[in-house]
């Protein structure tokens, strides 16, 4: 009897011959989360450096219409620390969030969580204790970095002028429209 795979079988065959790993490959592990005390240490050290230049910054400003920008998981939320529904404030950006209000600065939100979590996601950040002025999510199938470029774009066209940028992934900060960017960890990707 001749054996005969189907096209879509053969290649549900190979996916499955592709991931299973090698004894080589098996041994490689990505590296562990540091614990979450020194996660907000490491989180701290960039916070201390945005609330310096903040202040200087924004004591400046006149009549200025002023604005920071923040990411959502994993810099303004413990999305990896603190996984479940109701995300817990990271405390130190919550503090320059806080902070940065009571000097006149608006605070926007920008993310790469789908339009539909809107609600959810605008419920979680003000239960957490954040000023907001907007929140833009990604709609549609752009890239995140594209996504969030445009709405850092759209808030300038609000008359907003961006003094800070603050997220733990590339996309969170590249693409301008922000006088400053402040990189938090991301630990080689693992907190995306």
């Amino acid at each position: 009897m001749k054996s005969v795979l189907r096209p879509g079988l053969a290649v549900l065959a190979l996916a499955v011959v592709l991931s299973t790993p090698s004894p080589a490959s098996a041994a490689v592990h990505p590296a562990a989360l540091p614990s979450k005390d020194v996660w907000i240490a490491d989180v701290t050290a960039v916070t201390t450096e945005a609330t310096s230049y903040l202040d200087k910054r924004l004591g400046d400003s006149g009549t200025e219409k002023t604005a920071i920008v923040l990411d959502v998981d994993n810099t303004a939320l413990e999305a990896a620390y603190a996984p479940g529904l109701v995300l817990p404030a990271t405390p130190p950006v919550l503090a320059v969030a806080q902070r940065a209000a009571k000097e006149g600065a608006s605070v926007f939100f920008v993310t790469a969580r789908p339009d539909f979590l809107r609600g959810w996601t605008a419920f979680n950040l003000s239960n957490a204790g954040y000023p907001s002025a907007g929140l833009y999510l990604k709609s549609g199938f752009v890239s995140d970095e594209v996504s969030k470029t445009a709405a850092r774009t759209a808030i300038e066209k609000l008359g907003y002028t961006i003094v800070a940028n603050i997220g733990n992934n590339t996309t969170d900060l590249s693409g301008g429209h922000a006088e400053r960017t402040f990189k938090l960890p991301d630990y080689d990707g693992q907190l995306g």
